[in-house]
């Protein structure tokens, strides 16, 4: 076990959350750009990996690598026995109350798209309706537009305040007896906006809709539990918290994924097959066609470890804490405006400087060594809301500190120096 990982078990004992030392965790963090030290605010895009993570892919392909599942062999026995622990780990990470709930995918847009085309194309006739908001992700969007188009359904949009908060009243007034499903984000990726979710699967409960909840950028700043927000099916994607690209998770009532028609064909989705009829599997392995990504999900586990050994109350109120530093510092820059000011947000903050576009902010941040985020986000509808083409995003991780906001201030200062 290395230094790195035996500190990632050790640090939720010390007193507070010292943020020095779980930097040191994230190798890549210590590098510079352009000879300027790395200061990295695009979490929301793709998080950073803790060695961790990195040590427990390398050692499953440099001890354990092999096909899972049916095999007798010893890699194969043991490959598969660390895939499914991958599985558990998820299922403790959701509080779901079957391990069969949990379904892998490659992430959340993956995810909507199977709950879209299995379960949305089996229970939406001409003239049912599925509710999403303004502020949702192009992939909670784009699937149930095309499945509206497929089964003559119809999308409705519930509306959002000049703050980023959903208007609830709106949301229920649209909720009605024709809503099959209401789909919305746990957390918005451009506004940082906590959706309260336990209300709305309240509200779609009551008219008899299912609720799915776009998770991926909750997971890394919130505790997730499944159970009680009530929701129906929740997804989420391994990199945003920590874990690799190309592994992400669907969460589905066990009722609900037994009912559901398998998403693709192929190998592990099935019992048995002729050339008559085919006997699919049960879930989650109905959804699993293929080989899997099995590193990616053993990578994910180890992210669910790193994430529980700091703990997401330690986490939540770190974050917090560069957060509202952070808000502070940016509403003194002159001619700077903050997108998105709910009361209750994660450390994502867009914003837009007078007569700059967004783009020669990240251009010329990059050259002072700032990672950020520029463009519309994968959400223009929302842009459109309010009234912009595109905006500049710093977002926080486990790893953010009051320095990198003093170095994102700095750095916004020589972007205006530029077109003074």
């Amino acid at each position: 076990m290395s230094d790195l990982q035996s500190g990632v078990q050790t640090l939720h004992l010390t007193a507070g959350y010292d943020v020095e030392r779980v930097r040191r965790m994230f190798p890549i963090l210590a590098q510079q750009i352009y000879g300027k030290p790395l200061i990295y605010l695009d979490s929301a895009a793709t998080s950073q990996k803790p060695l961790a993570v990195i040590e427990a892919m390398s050692h499953f392909f440099l001890q354990e690598n092999a096909n899972v599942h049916r095999g007798v062999h010893y890699l194969s026995v043991r490959a598969t026995e660390e895939y499914e622990k991958a599985r558990s780990k998820v299922q403790g990470f959701l509080n779901a109350e079957h391990v069969e709930e949990i379904v892998f995918v490659r992430g959340t847009t993956e995810a909507v798209n199977l709950v879209a085309q299995t379960y949305g194309k089996a229970q939406l006739r001409d003239g049912d309706e599925v509710l999403i908001s303004a502020m949702e992700h192009h992939s909670n969007i784009v699937p149930w537009q095309m499945l509206c188009e497929q089964t003559g359904a119809r999308l409705r949009v519930a509306p959002i305040d000049d703050a980023g908060e959903l208007l609830l009243d709106e949301l229920e007034r649209l909720i009605g007896p024709r809503t099959r499903l209401v789909a919305v984000t746990h957390v918005s990726n451009v506004l940082g906006t906590i959706n309260p979710i336990r209300r709305i699967v309240e509200l779609a409960h009551a008219q008899g809709a299912r609720v799915l909840i776009d998770g991926a950028q909750a997971a890394p700043h919130l505790k997730i539990d499944v159970r009680a927000l009530g929701c129906d099916f929740y997804a989420l994607s391994g990199h945003k918290m920590y874990g690799p690209t190309g592994i992400g998770v669907l969460y589905g009532r066990r009722e609900l994924l037994d009912a559901m028609p398998p998403y693709q064909g192929g190998g592990d989705m099935i019992l048995s097959v002729s050339f008559e009829k085919t006997i699919y599997n049960k879930p989650p392995y109905k959804f699993e066609a293929g080989t899997p990504n099995m590193v990616g999900a053993i990578g994910l586990g180890a992210a669910i470890d790193f994430l529980a050994a700091l703990g997401p109350e330690a986490i939540a109120a770190h974050e917090q804490r560069v957060l509202a530093y952070a808000q502070k510092a940016l509403a003194a820059v002159p001619g700077l405006r903050l997108i998105g000011t709910a009361a209750q947000k994660v450390g994502v903050l867009s914003f837009v400087l007078d007569g700059i576009h967004p783009h020669d902010i990240g251009t010329i941040l990059d050259r002072e060594g700032i990672a950020i985020r520029t463009g519309h986000h994968c959400a223009q509808p929302l842009m459109n809301r309010f009234g912009l083409a595109a905006t500049a995003r710093a977002s926080l991780g486990c790893y953010s500190n009051e320095q990198d906001i003093d170095g994102l201030v700095a750095g916004l200062a020589k972007v205006q120096e530029v077109f003074r």
